[in-house]
């Protein structure tokens, strides 16, 4: 592999079909090159037995005769056009010999046809309708009675033989893009089945569970006797941490029921929203402490959602791995860097600490890759004393518009 400019690298096969097509054109200008020498080889020895021509001009006509075909690729139209005005003149500035009958040499008559048939294959309809009339008054002008209604006859074949090439050609490349627009609706449709399914999944396993917990926990105090009010109040965190949950399922099951032509209109969390996790927290049972330091309003939408769900998931992997852990959170607002520390301290009742280089679940490789989508970095590691260490470096950005809506992140 070869790396590009970009930072991308350029697969080894996509680099060989470059020469390759190269190649192809070079050999197609080669042979035309070719044939038109070979054309005007046969026109300068044969020009004396057609025309009365004196040797100086005789390789000038003979060019005006061959010379036009090296331009049927290039230019068909322009060739045309030189082969059709020298035919006007040739006839009119040279005698033919005795016993010849056409007005031109045949080399000259082929390449006039074989011009004339490629600008019915690449030129717009006008041209080719302006070359198709002026062919005919050429050939009905010197040729002698019915010879020129036959070759009129003949021109329009040609001409009509390229159109049918020319369509023929055209509908394979409709038919093509047709067929690469089906396949991709194909793909399209297979990928919101399966979003489509996940939706369900997603509902039916986790919405309906979680619509229970809130049940449950609403009703507990009237379900059960001599609930304190302590108790009464634990159960109620737990409703509203549930509810919140339940929201943000919603929010990934629009996404996914959607056909990804419209965003979601409900805000993302942003920066302003950690705090408000962090008391969710608390109110769970987890021993936190925060520090915010800055002004966490400057923090841009993206910086902001991207924090937001580390914060989230180093919580839950300290609520997970060393429950009832004291964890310390410091967020530095600063003139361009936001940093983040999430400090938890060993499970005091012997849990087993989390691995950073575990790979049970996707968790730190999830937050590394929502840190970089926010243009910063992420370090997660073990401590000495068995706590767990997530440090944040982002980018500050833009002010956090409030009427932003940002779902690359949802999912």
């Amino acid at each position: 592999m070869r790396k590009k400019r970009s930072g991308e690298f350029e697969p080894v096969a996509a680099r060989r079909r470059v020469p390759t097509r190269i190649a192809g054109f070079r050999s197609v200008d080669v042979l035309i090159v070719v044939i038109t020498a070979v054309l005007y080889s046969i026109a300068w020895p044969t020009l004396p037995v057609t025309h009365h021509v004196s040797g100086p001009l005789l390789p000038i006509v003979s060019a005006l005769a061959a010379f036009p075909f090296a331009l049927i690729r290039l230019n068909p139209a322009l060739g045309w056009a030189v082969s059709a005005l020298s035919a006007l003149v040739i006839p009119v500035a040279f005698d033919r010999v005795s016993g010849y009958d056409y007005p031109w040499q045949v080399v000259h008559i082929l390449v006039l046809l074989a011009l004339l048939f490629a600008v019915a294959l690449r030129s717009p309809p006008s041209v080719l309708l302006l070359a198709w009339v002026a062919s005919m008054l050429v050939f009905f002008a010197y040729m002698p009675g019915s010879d020129g209604v036959g070759w009129s006859v003949g021109l329009t074949a040609v001409v009509v033989f390229g159109l049918l090439i020319r369509w023929l050609v055209l509908s394979r490349r409709q038919l093509a893009q047709q067929e690469e627009v089906s396949e991709l609706e194909r793909t399209r449709r297979t990928v919101l089945e399966e979003k489509a399914k996940i939706a369900r999944d997603l509902h039916d396993v986790v919405a309906h569970h979680m619509s229970m917990v809130v049940v449950q926990a609403q009703s507990a105090q009237y379900r059960l006797d001599d609930v304190s009010l302590t108790a009464a109040q634990e159960f109620e965190s737990i409703a509203a941490t549930a509810r919140e949950a339940l929201n943000e399922i919603r929010g990934m099951l629009g996404v996914l029921r959607s056909d990804g032509q419209q965003w979601q209109d409900a805000p993302a969390p942003n920066a302003l929203d950690l705090e408000r996790t962090l008391h969710a927290s608390r109110k769970a049972g987890m021993d936190v402490h925060w520090t915010v330091t800055g002004a966490i309003e400057s923090v841009s939408d993206t910086t902001g959602l991207a924090m937001y769900r580390i914060l989230q998931e180093s919580l839950s992997n300290a609520a997970r791995h060393a429950p009832g852990a004291a964890v310390t959170v410091d967020v530095t607002v600063g003139p361009s860097t936001v940093v983040m520390n999430v400090v938890n301290a060993p499970s005091p009742n012997g849990s087993d600490a989390l691995v950073a280089g575990s790979t049970g679940g996707h968790g730190i490789s999830g937050m590394r890759d929502r840190a970089r989508a926010a243009h910063g970095w992420l370090h997660a590691t073990g401590l000495p004393d068995g706590g767990f260490e997530v440090a944040v470096h982002v980018p500050r950005g833009k002010p956090i518009s409030p009427a932003s809506v940002v779902t690359d992140y949802l999912a």
